[in-house]
């Protein structure tokens, strides 16, 4: 029997050992990890464990950290290029560029709006076709092919020549980016143990402070580049789609899809790569949409307490867009409001750094560490109220801290991998907490009318309502897997999935039955009962 047929037999009956029914099942049904992990006896070296995940480290990392600054700084393209000219070039394009041909403020915001709303509803429109698709091709080169398009479509702002050009386009970006944070988490939880997870998700997902520093040093040379009928926010497209379209080159050639066939391990490195996760049960991946998972996935109350989390905490993202638009406000320069942005990004590396060391230092506190970093942020909103319009100083200051919330929601996707298991229920739980994150974004937008400028005090108002109701979530959330977490230690013992086999050809050519262990079965966090949710 050739290795392509066994790799596709039937579920059966085979023996009874000490009273147990061992069953033989398609490789299908098991975790792309099972047959390396089968393979494996013994216990990992700690130290060999640590060496592989340093390797690991060394080649993805970079890699992740680089991508996602670049697709925070491309979908933010927007908010600089509204200080370097592209206000006054959505409803008239002529010869030149002139703040005459721009109609009224009012005008101009609303297609600022519409513009980064379109991005939010094409991203929410293809987020689940997106991870279906992460779930059936491979999953670097998937990415690499969104990355190819986006870039295209991020130089294509500068061709642009009316609303209607910049609006397609802005589509474009919303389809592409909805491969790379689901993507992302799924590589995450392919390659990293729980804890190891909450620390890199973190680290990539800092990168968006470190976009805000670099784009704000791009947005200041751009606006320094004087050239006849190319104004500087189409050079900011051109070069940011120039840095995007290279690293979609990289991606295709150096970002692995999987820990069972990374370029850079040995094959028994890559055993134990995946013998390292064996702690997560969740196994790497499955590349066979389950019915039942995504079943499961819409009937699970945890996954809808993401959801909503996450739409809650995102209706203030609408700052990315808009900050600089309100350091302007203060009475800055279009210079110094470039430079004053990059202080934002510096605020969000320091608060992600330390938020997600704390929750890997300190067990089971992800939902105590997210409420906490709420707290400065709704300070910060309180005094963006009440201090004098007069006080710019004091009032930039409270515009930084307000980016120290963004801990909660880092944390939240970290551990929403965390808590879910069965590779389809993974996928389709990250859909929809990222369709939620959508949502919110795509409403965010709406509420910076002109009427409320300067002061902008119902929008803050919103921002804080938001803000509190987030932290109480993640306490919620908290509560009721700690309850499930209980209720499991006082069942007894679930020895449903001890015996269960995959059918291989030896290296002698011998078609052998092998042991899959149950944390390599694909199984639910719900079907395992020995799975535990941290907190």
């Amino acid at each position: 029997m050739s290795s392509e047929s066994t790799s596709d037999i039937r579920s059966r009956p085979t023996s009874v050992k000490d009273g147990k029914h061992g069953v033989s099942i398609s490789t299908k049904e098991v975790d792309t990890g099972a047959q390396l992990a089968a393979g494996f006896t013994g216990e990992l070296d700690p130290e060999e464990a640590l060496r592989i995940r340093k390797k690991i480290d060394w080649h993805i990392l970079p890699l992740m950290f680089m991508l996602y600054w670049v697709q925070f700084m491309d979908k933010t393209t927007l908010g600089s290029a509204a200080i370097l000219g592209i206000e006054y070039a959505l409803v008239h394009f002529g010869a030149t560029l002139r703040r005459s041909a721009w109609r009224t403020e009012a005008n101009s915001a609303n297609a600022e709006i519409r513009l980064g709303t379109a991005f939010y509803l094409s991203y929410l429109v293809f987020e689940y076709p997106q991870n279906l698709a992460l779930q059936r091709f491979p999953v670097g080169k998937w990415m690499s092919l969104n990355i190819f398009v986006w870039s295209i479509a991020l130089a294509c702002h500068a061709a642009c020549t009316n609303f209607a050009g910049l609006l397609v386009v802005r589509l474009l970006l919303g389809v592409c980016e909805g491969s790379i944070t689901a993507g992302f988490m799924i590589v995450s939880s392919m390659f990293y143990t729980r804890n190891e997870q909450t620390l890199r998700v973190g680290y990539w997902f800092l990168m968006n402070g470190t976009a805000q520093i670099i784009s704000g040093f791009i947005s200041f040379g751009s606006l320094h580049i004087q050239t006849s009928g190319f104004q500087p926010w189409q050079w900011l497209m051109i070069i940011t789609g120039a840095i995007t379209f290279a690293l979609a080159i990289c991606y295709w050639f150096f970002f692995p899809d999987s820990p069972t066939n990374a370029w850079f391990l040995t094959m028994d490195e890559r055993v134990k790569a995946v013998q390292r996760i064996k702690e997560n049960q969740t196994g790497v991946e499955n590349k066979h949409f389950k019915k039942e998972q995504l079943i499961e996935a819409l009937l699970d109350p945890k996954t809808w307490i993401f959801a909503l989390f996450s739409a809650l905490d995102n209706v203030p993202n609408s700052l990315t867009n808009q900050q600089q638009l309100i350091m302007a406000s203060f009475g800055f320069s279009d210079l110094q409001t470039t430079l004053l942005s990059c202080v934002s990004g510096i605020v969000e590396i320091v608060t992600i750094w330390t938020g997600v060391t704390l929750a890997a230092r300190w067990p089971n506190a992800r939902a105590y560490v997210g409420a906490a970093y709420f707290v400065p942020t709704l300070i910060a909103i309180m005094l963006l109220n009440l201090l004098p319009w007069s006080d710019k100083v004091g009032l930039l200051f409270c515009q930084w801290l307000t980016g120290i919330s963004i801990t909660g929601f880092v944390l939240a996707l970290a551990w929403i991998n965390n808590v879910t298991a069965g590779h389809t229920k993974k996928v389709a739980t990250n859909a929809i907490l990222l369709s939620a994150y959508c949502v919110g974004n795509a409403a965010g937008p709406f509420m910076w009318l002109e009427k409320y400028k300067p002061r902008n005090h119902v929008p803050w108002i919103v921002i804080a309502v938001c803000y509190i109701a987030c932290p109480l979530l993640l306490l919620l959330l908290r509560y009721i897997l700690a309850r499930e977490n209980s209720r499991r230690d006082a069942e007894p013992e679930d020895d449903a999935y001890e015996e269960v086999y995959i059918e291989r050809l030896s290296e002698d050519g011998k078609l052998v039955q092998v042991r899959v262990d149950k944390e390599f079965l694909d199984l639910t966090d719900r079907q395992n009962r020995d799975y535990r949710y941290v907190l």
